[in-house]
């Protein structure tokens, strides 16, 4: 980020450690680089959209947030911890990465969030099946919990992720084109349990394609504007103007200021 927004400070003058401190992040496949010293700072409990292009590394970051990837070079800091792979942070796949056709229920896979809570070789416990009632609660899932992940609508099995998400107990919570293929209904109740699980405390990254989405402040407090290296990243108005959207996109892309706000649109021409 070209400028790294700063925590707010307590009422007794501390200011609390970042959710998500990122400093000069390379990754690279063999010899191709697909994220070129991205740095940022994320305070805690803000949800933050993460836009750009196809193929500008937005899957790849998420991935080395979790630890499922690790950087060639750069340092990730969760809570101001270094970590690799920290049970501190949620991850949400795309749909499309998940084999929907794996005999396991809906109960299943949420406990799967306990996992690092339960240990490899015991059972869960009361505390354990208590929290993934509630996170199945929260998602509004309880009733199908014996039912077959293969047998959901797309907006069931992205609801069945994110409570699996929520059963780890992570302060941290990224997701990855949340809404794809998601008709508007489906893609509103997502994005009312980001709303949910924002009041809660936690921190939400969210990799979109919608810009005009990325644009509205009752979804996000901040953006950051990603193709390899980071263009820019801060509030929506100061992120998607004409010359970092022509960095990111090319000159595909008009930015039309209305009273409703920011509209974003495509030239098809």
């Amino acid at each position: 980020m070209n400028h790294q927004p700063l925590s707010p400070a307590t009422s007794n003058g501390t200011v609390p450690l970042p959710a998500l401190d990122v400093q000069n992040l390379t990754v690279a496949y063999e010899q191709t680089v697909v994220l070129h010293t991205v740095s940022f700072v994320i305070p805690a409990g803000e949800r933050v959209a993460l836009v750009g292009p196809n193929g500008a590394g937005k899957s790849t970051l998420l991935k080395a947030l979790v630890g499922l990837i690790r950087p060639t070079t750069g340092s990730i800091r969760v809570n101001g911890h270094l970590h690799t792979q920290c049970n501190d942070v949620a991850y949400v796949p795309q749909r499309a990465q998940v084999d929907w056709s794996f005999p396991v229920n809906v109960w299943d896979v949420v406990m799967l969030g306990r996992t690092a809570h339960i240990g490899l070789f015991r059972s869960p416990g009361r505390h354990d099946r208590d929290r993934v009632a509630h996170s199945l609660e929260l998602v509004r899932m309880t009733d199908l919990a014996r039912r077959q992940i293969g047998e959901l609508s797309g907006g069931q099995q992205q609801r069945v992720f994110i409570a699996r998400a929520l059963a780890q107990d992570a302060c941290v919570l990224l997701l990855d084109e949340p809404m794809t293929g998601l008709d508007v209904r489906a893609q509103q109740e997502v994005l009312h349990m980001i709303d949910a699980i924002h009041r809660d405390g936690v921190t939400v990254l969210v990799a979109t394609h919608d810009l005009q989405q990325a644009a509205n402040t009752r979804y996000y407090e901040r953006v950051l504007l990603l193709n390899q290296s980071l263009i820019q990243g801060g509030q929506a108005h100061a992120v998607l103007t004409a010359e970092h959207l022509t960095a990111a996109y090319g000159g595909h892309l008009h930015r039309i200021e209305t009273e409703q706000g920011i509209l974003l649109v495509h030239d098809r021409h």
